[in-house]
């Protein structure tokens, strides 16, 4: 029994890589967009514009009031139907990922970046620093430390959440296990290996957020 368990999950081994492959590259893409929005959120948050803060604050209320799965029927059913604007799927759930993430993130670095000194931004200042060398060489390699470790996991969510594509059409490792299901009837193997697929890419990041979060405590 064992070795015909074996021997199924190396015949659907392609079908299911070829799922995880999906499924990473939404995950990556969508952290990649999500650290560079949320650095620039967090940022254009802290320089003390009122306007732009009401208008950061409008974007995370909806991101944080309204779930993932909805903004992805949002943006893949509502822009063709409102805009005459298509995007793949694909880039579809890249895209309300990296914005979601963004919003975590951003929040992130802003409460970073506000939990430093004020000393720190004035003397900055004080030697001529432009702003965008005030934050690139003085604020947010400070801020670093204090935004790592919540950062790391809120990366973890993104990779999990990137399961929800399933629901706009993606094929990814979610959307293929289940059409091997379909055809072997074999639900708790393969959702045994979508379970040990998402604790391996999740857990060294949890694992990691953790030791940082120790070791710079004790720095």
């Amino acid at each position: 029994m064992a070795s015909s368990g074996f021997d199924l999950l190396l015949q659907v081994l392609p079908q299911l890589a070829g799922g995880a492959a999906q499924t990473l590259a939404i995950s990556a893409l969508g952290i990649l967009f999500a650290t560079l929005g949320g650095v620039l959120y967090g940022v254009l948050a802290t320089l003390g514009n009122r306007a732009l803060n009401i208008a950061l604050q409008v974007y995370l209320e909806l991101f944080r009031a309204i779930p993932v799965l909805v903004w992805l029927y949002l943006v893949f059913f509502g822009l063709p139907i409102f805009f005459a604007l298509s995007i793949p799927s694909f880039w579809c759930a890249v895209l309300v990922l990296a914005l979601w993430g963004a919003s975590e993130v951003g929040e992130v670095v802003r409460g970073a970046l506000a939990s430093l000194p004020r000393g720190q931004r004035e003397a900055g200042l004080s030697i001529g620093l432009a702003g965008w060398q005030l934050y690139g060489y003085v604020l947010l390699p400070q801020a670093l430390k204090r935004m790592t470790p919540p950062t790391i996991n809120i990366y973890t969510r993104i990779i999990k959440t990137s399961s929800l594509a399933v629901l706009i059409g993606v094929v990814e490792v979610i959307k293929a296990g289940q059409q091997i299901i379909e055809r072997t009837y074999e639900s708790v193997l393969i959702y045994g290996a979508l379970f040990l697929f998402f604790f391996i890419v999740c857990y060294p990041l949890s694992a990691a957020s953790r030791v940082l979060e120790r070791r710079w405590a004790h720095s």
